[in-house]
């Protein structure tokens, strides 16, 4: 028998190769993991946990306002970009910590540095050599940028999160929940804020009355929307940037910043090198069981490009644990994962849109509705909510919950395990309410619309 430097070497210390290398060490396998930029992964520092406290921040505004309906009378207000960067710079490098200590708890080995493979059982980290039963690839993926003349003025949302000043103006370019999300941060902080997105209306593959309707509630706000538009060059002009859209409208804005997709961080890991196959836009090619095209080796989370969620890669990783160190032979589970876009309003959802439900079960009925959240009755506030539900006519079974409003992704988390259980129209309907919420309108819907 062959014997290795480890059982399993963990290429990237994001959220998912911590899971699988954390529950592979527990499972009593000797585990590695190499990492070249920080613990915890896009997650932990360019992603969600930065991105949520922004947001926190820049809901301030509206709440300011929205306390004069409820007898609040508030002084002079002032916001400090600086203070924020330096305060969430702060929590990241307490995560970073936090990582730290629970690999090095779980009995798991932390080597700092590029790895690249030389084998299908060898690693190189800096020049040194580590062999391996199994290796995981976990390197995540990184943000995209089109080929167009002026594009080096600009930056991603990588480097959003650590700008020196807020910016007056900002134009982002791009319609999925990354640009949706920095629109809303940005707007909320005090920024003027363009969106461009080349299609109809943002959020493609969401639920068509969850886009539409979001659109409908940012565009009130005072975020410019421009949809069906592409940037065809951008300019620096003195203290600005000048972007000429493909018509030949021309914006103005400080900071312009693309938020156009993200690629699976693949390049220059050595993978040819041990047999792993790619698809054409880079992804590692993976099996059910996120086996590669060479046995041994496995990839999880956003560089083999299936559910870019760091819940779900956090569920790949341990399935791999599962598989290969505890005999459990495991498949990460895709139906009804919930998802929320932090934008402002909230979107939250789980299941099947309402197109999808119609292909994949014919006839489906449709209950939505649209309201005035009590809060805003006092506030003044002209925000409105919408829930949605789409269930199966044949079964009754609810196949998609969808919602826009305050509090979307803590509701919708909790209807995730209804659906993961299988649940009817008839028990949501005999559901009892808590009165009065937004969420109970998902329990007294009554009248269909579709």
């Amino acid at each position: 028998m062959p014997t290795y430097d480890y059982d399993l070497f963990t290429i990237g210390a994001g959220s998912a190769g911590v899971r699988a290398s954390r529950m592979a060490a527990g499972f009593g396998a000797r585990a590695a993991v190499a990492e070249e930029r920080y613990l915890g992964g896009t997650c932990v520092n360019v992603g969600c946990i930065p991105k949520k406290l922004l947001v926190y921040a820049a809901h301030f505004s509206a709440d300011f306002d929205d306390a004069a309906g409820f007898g609040w009378s508030l002084g002079t207000r002032q916001f400090d970009w600086a203070r924020l960067i330096a305060n969430k710079n702060e929590e990241i490098r307490r995560l970073n910590g936090v990582y730290d200590r629970l690999l090095q708890g779980s009995g798991v080995t932390i080597i700092n540095g590029r790895a690249q493979l030389l084998d299908a059982h060898t690693v190189s980290v800096d020049g040194k050599a580590y062999t391996a039963k199994h290796i995981l690839i976990a390197t995540g993926g990184w943000p995209t940028m089109p080929s167009i003349p002026g594009v080096e003025n600009s930056v991603t949302s990588n480097e959003a999160f650590f700008l020196p000043r807020l910016p007056d103006s900002v134009l982002i370019v791009g319609g999925g929940y990354i640009g949706v999300e920095f629109a809303g941060i940005f707007h909320g902080l005090g920024a003027r804020v363009t969106l461009v997105h080349r299609g109809a209306v943002f959020l493609t593959g969401f639920d068509d009355d969850i886009r539409a309707f979001l659109a409908q509630e940012m565009g009130k706000k005072g975020i410019d929307l421009r949809f069906n538009a592409q940037v065809a060059r951008i300019e620096q002009i003195p203290a600005i940037k000048r972007v000429t859209l493909k018509d030949g409208t021309k914006v103005d804005a400080s900071l312009v910043m693309f938020a156009t997709g993200r690629a699976p961080n693949t390049k220059n890991l050595g993978l040819e090198n041990a047999g792993v196959k790619l698809n054409a836009d880079g992804a590692i090619l993976v099996d059910d069981y996120s086996r590669t095209t060479t046995s041994n080796i496995y990839a999880v989370g956003d560089c083999t490009d299936r559910r870019m969620l760091t819940p779900v890669a956090i569920a790949e990783g341990k399935a791999v644990a599962e598989t290969l160190f505890n005999s459990r032979p495991t498949k990460p589970n895709y139906a009804n994962v919930p998802t929320a876009i932090f934008s402002n309003p909230t979107v939250g959802t789980v299941g099947l849109t309402e197109a999808e439900a119609r292909l994949q079960h014919g006839a489906v009925d449709v209950y939505k509705t649209v309201f005035r959240p009590l809060k805003h009755t006092l506030s003044g506030s002209a925000e409105q909510a919408m829930m949605k539900l789409v269930v199966d006519r044949e079964t009754d079974r609810v196949l998609g919950c969808h919602m826009v409003g305050a509090d979307a992704g803590e509701i919708i988390q909790g209807l995730a395990v209804a659906l993961n259980c299988g649940a009817t129209k008839a028990q949501f309907d005999a559901t009892i309410g808590i009165h009065p919420t937004a969420a109970e309108e998902f329990v007294t819907m009554r009248d269909k619309v579709a």
